[in-house]
Formats: C-alpha cells, sequence, structure tokens
C-alpha cells in the first residue's frame, strides 16, 4: 500500500464525547488539503464508547485507521505507538479535545513544505480555558527547564506539531520507557519552526491531567533530562554540612570561653527535624532516579496491541474525491 502524504495521530482516551465533532472538522480540513492521506486513531484502554465511535467514523470515511491498545498506557505511550504505525511522509499530532484546531494544520503543512524544517510545532499565544492554577505550575516548569534542562522546551507548546519522515525515524530510535514527548520532540534536534495560534477551550468531556498526573508529568520531564536534582540534593548536603561544622566551632568555643548552659528543647528539635527532612527530600530525589533505572533495566515492550485496522488505500481515497469534486 503507498504511503499517504499525511498522518494524523490522535490518542484518545474516554473522548467518545467529542469525537465526531472533532473528525468532522479534521474531515473537512484534509479534504482543503487536497493529499492522500491517514487518520490513525490510538485508543488508549478507553472504557467509554471511544472505540465504538472511531470504529464508526472508520466505516464512513476509508481514511480512518484504528490502533487498540491492550490497556491504558499513558498518553505518552499511547503517542509513541501512532508514531510507529504512521505511514505519512509528514506526521501531525493533535489531541481530540478541539483546543488545537484542525483547521491549523493546513498552516503546519504549508510551513513544511515552505521552509523545509522537520519539526513545525504550534504555539499558543493564550492559555484560554485553563484554570490560573494550571497556567502558574506549567509557567513555572517552562521556567525550571529553560534553567536546569538540556534540552530547551518552547514555552506554551504542546504535542500539536508536524513531523517530518526523518524526524518520526528518529524518534523511533528511542526505546526508553520513561518518556516525555515534548522533550523528545526537542532533544533530536533538526530544525524546528513555531506558529502562534490561539488555543480554544476544552468543548466537552474533562481533563485526563488532574493535580497528581501534572505533578508527575512535570516530574518525568524533569529527571527525562537533567540530573540537576541530584546535584543541588548533594550541593545542599554541602552547605549544611559546611554550616553545621561552623556551628560546632562556634558552640566549643564560647563554652570554653563562656560556659553555656545546656540548650533548650525547642532549637534541638528544629535541627533535628529540618536536617531530617533535609535528607529525606534527598533520599527522594536519589529514588526518583533509582525507580528510572529499575523500570529501563526491565526491558518490557512499550505497550500491546489488541487491534490495528489501517486505512484503506489512501491514493484510491485521493481519487474518489477527486472525480466527486
Amino acid at each position: 500500500m503507498p504511503s499517504p502524504v499525511l498522518s494524523v495521530i490522535v490518542p484518545a482516551y474516554n473522548e467518545d464525547a467529542v469525537l465526531t465533532a472533532f473528525h468532522r472538522r479534521l474531515a473537512a480540513t484534509l479534504d482543503r488539503l487536497g493529499e492522500p492521506a491517514e487518520v490513525l486513531y490510538v485508543n488508549d484502554g478507553s472504557d467509554d464508547r471511544t472505540l465504538a465511535v472511531v470504529g464508526r467514523l472508520r466505516a464512513a470515511d476509508p481514511r480512518v485507521a484504528v490502533l487498540d491498545l491492550s490497556r491504558n498506557f499513558g498518553k505518552e505511550i499511547a503517542l509513541t505507538a501512532g508514531l510507529h504505525h504512521a505511514r505519512g511522509e509528514a506526521v501531525v499530532v493533535i489531541d481530540a479535545d478541539l483546543q488545537d484546531p484542525p483547521e491549523l494544520i493546513l498552516e503546519l503543512v504549508e510551513c513544511w513544505r515552505r521552509r523545509r524544517a522537520d519539526i513545525v510545532y504550534a504555539q499558543r499565544r493564550e492559555r484560554a480555558g485553563e484554570t490560573l492554577s494550571k497556567r502558574t505550575t506549567a509557567r513555572l516548569f517552562y521556567l525550571l527547564m529553560q534553567h536546569v534542562g538540556r534540552v530547551h522546551i518552547p514555552r506554551d507548546t504542546g504535542d500539536f506539531r508536524l513531523l517530518s519522515r526523518r524526524s518520526v525515524e528518529a524518534l523511533r530510535d528511542y526505546p526508553e520507557h520513561h518518556r516525555f514527548m515534548k522533550g523528545l520532540f526537542t532533544w533530536i534536534g533538526f530544525e524546528q519552526v513555531a506558529i502562534a495560534y490561539e488555543r480554544d477551550p476544552r468543548r466537552a468531556g474533562a481533563s485526563k491531567l488532574g493535580w497528581v498526573k501534572r505533578i508527575n508529568l512535570a516530574i518525568e520531564g524533569i529527571t527525562s533530562f537533567t540530573a540537576a536534582p541530584l546535584r543541588f540534593a548533594s550541593v545542599l548536603g554541602l552547605i549544611i554540612a559546611s554550616a553545621a561544622f561552623l556551628m560546632a566551632l562556634y558552640i566549643v568555643y564560647k563554652t570554653i570561653r563562656y560556659g553555656d548552659p545546656v540548650a533548650g528543647y525547642p532549637s534541638l528539635m528544629t535541627a533535628i527535624l529540618f536536617l531530617g527532612g533535609v535528607q529525606l527530600t534527598a533520599i527522594g530525589i536519589l529514588g526518583e532516579y533509582l525507580g528510572r533505572v529499575f523500570h529501563e533495566t526491565k526491558r518490557r515492550p512499550l505497550y500491546h496491541v489488541r487491534d490495528y485496522r489501517p486505512a484503506a488505500d489512501p491514493a484510491v481515497r485521493h481519487a474518489e474525491r477527486q472525480d466527486a469534486g
């Protein structure tokens, strides 16, 4: 089967409420593109009617392919599975919640062809529809990554982007299980171009990223691309040890020179609790990295596929639409 010009990867987890409206807009955009294309829906173990909805979409539109994972592996793995199965010369990654407008794909493709860039990413002008806490934590995360990370992750940039075939092949070479795709997109290098856009509020359903998942994602991103937390723990320990040594010298001097009564209980407990907290924090940071080493050394498969239904021949589909036009 010939490869399509464009593959659109749509990770989906419990998105049955919005998939039909999303595909209507996406299909209209691909019609305007006028090139052979496929839409790969990756069902990430949804427990609602997402799989049934994408099955109906495939029956109505031969451009639709369905990749059904055996369980919920998380968005980063679902996105990786989509990249492994996408066949296009260029690949677009987009969420199904309609916060990222499918119509922008036309600009991404045009920029890819005009600039010959390997990655064209969509950068938000505003974060409409997001809470103050989410905007604040996102700003803090990008600020932290720019100062301690080994890769420069563009601010206010999600997964919505176009990747060339060379970029997709490069991403396939990374076998790690703890995957932070925003970082990997930047890590591979190549020329990358930004397109600014207005992000819309979510149309239906609820965000899958609660507080806990956002914190886990931030930890994943930081520990995947920098060892700065380990160095910070080491430097902090050195500073505290030096301060404790100087304090000990001062106490010895004060005792010899003036005499000193027994220190009070509150100050003693404060010092013990402070040092205990620092030690537990350092052990926790070390445990995060050790846990990642533990998972990576097991070399388990990234995911398992329950079913894969490819799209129809994109050349035939394109010819049919040309005849209808």
